[in-house]
């Protein structure tokens, strides 16, 4: 039988932060990559070319600050196109990491759209590795995206989906994300407190 694709999980700095059911705080917040942390440059294995978004250190500084651990899931199609390898992703990795402080897990689905891999989102696979490998509960955990897939893809995971719109983000996507926030500070407000429900609606 052939095993199941799987996602990669790349080396992380992972810190348990005991967490608190029922508390305002989420066990963890896991961001999109390219168009939330970074802008998104199509199939990047450059890590010159790596520049952040607006308010992303801030975000991520705010989220440490409350020991709160941050992620990173991101799809990697380029792979499977031969675009990139997986020491391109890793090299992107470590300059995110060089501008943003290191992440507590990287998870990463290298593979195509007609791959059947239960880990692209907008598919849940990516949410639910790196809850497994942070050992916190998905119902507990946020997603912070800017497209419909980001949300989707929490919303299947049984996680928070807070969208930030850019200008590639559809209208429709926007009117059906539950959750929004004009920017990654203001995204992480909106996690870090109490008006935050158990989950997005469904």
């Amino acid at each position: 039988m052939t095993p199941p694709l799987a996602p990669w999980l790349l080396p992380g700095h992972v810190r348990r932060h005991p967490h608190v059911p029922g508390g305002s705080r989420p066990a963890a917040v896991l961001f999109d990559r390219d168009g939330t942390l970074v802008a998104d440059v199509p199939y990047n294995g450059d890590p010159s070319r790596v520049t952040l978004m607006p308010g992303a250190r801030e975000a991520v500084d705010a989220l440490r600050a409350a020991g709160v651990p941050v992620g990173v899931v991101t799809n990697q199609s380029g792979v499977a196109r031969g675009l990139l390898t997986r020491r391109d992703v890793q090299n992107v990795r470590l300059r995110v990491e060089e501008l943003l402080g290191p992440f507590a897990v990287w998870a990463v689905c290298p593979h195509g759209p007609g791959e059947g891999c239960g880990c692209r989102k907008p598919a849940p696979g990516l949410i639910l590795a790196a809850c497994r490998r942070l050992a916190v509960p998905p119902e507990h955990t946020a997603v912070i995206g800017d497209i419909g897939a980001d949300m989707e893809a929490a919303r299947a995971a049984g996680a928070r989906g807070v969208l930030v719109p850019t200008a590639v983000t559809r209208a429709g996507e926007t009117a059906t994300a539950g959750l929004t926030a004009p920017d990654l500070p203001a995204a992480v407000r909106l996690v870090l407190g109490s008006r935050l429900p158990a989950r997005e609606p469904r």
